[in-house]
């Protein structure tokens, strides 16, 4: 083994991935350190930024999803007077994409359902003392989320399988992180 192989600086951040998975896209979701409301970077595997999450505070809590170049894709906004915690994702023309839900009581574990329009309903479960969680559609998984907490900031690796929308899942990792730890 070369010695480039043996050392990784950003394993730190990376899942570790069996043969089968290597066509699967990695990233890191960063929360900014210092920040007003929950802004955060994404890095692809070799560290560049190429998604910027830029969280708003007004009457309603509102992410704005930009690429590298400022482009909006996304906004993400809390709904209000819900009887199940809900964030709405909307595309940057105003169209629904998706509404992120909360299940009402899951003691220890938390679940979440993600209706999409157009296409099947996305299913997270996961472990709140763990901070790690998947996401299925159909029953397939097609993303796995884990949170690093060996870091000042929020700091998640993110696995998405090939053929997925990265930007919806992405938005969505960002509401359950809301949801799940509001104004961290």
């Amino acid at each position: 083994m070369s010695q480039s192989e043996q050392s990784n600086p950003q394993a730190d951040d990376q899942f570790v991935l069996s043969p089968a998975q290597t066509s699967a896209k990695r990233y890191c979701l960063r929360q900014k350190m210092v920040s007003i409301g929950n802004d955060y970077w994404v890095e692809n595997e070799q560290a560049e930024k190429i998604f910027e999450i830029d969280g708003k505070i007004g009457l309603q809590k509102t992410f704005i999803f930009k690429d590298a170049h400022g482009k909006k894709l996304t906004k993400i906004n809390k709904a209000l007077l819900t009887v199940k915690e809900t964030m709405e994702i909307e595309g940057p023309n105003g169209e629904k994409l998706a509404s992120v839900k909360k299940d009402l009581f899951t003691p220890l574990k938390e679940h979440f359902v993600v209706n999409v329009n157009h296409s099947p309903d996305l299913e997270i479960h996961g472990n709140i003392l763990d901070n790690e969680y998947m996401i299925e559609k159909a029953g397939n998984k097609i993303a796995q989320v884990s949170k690093k907490l060996l870091h000042l900031r929020d700091s998640y690796s993110i696995l998405i399988e090939p053929g997925q929308d990265d930007v919806l899942i992405l938005a969505v990792v960002v509401c359950i992180d809301e949801m799940t730890h509001p104004g961290g």
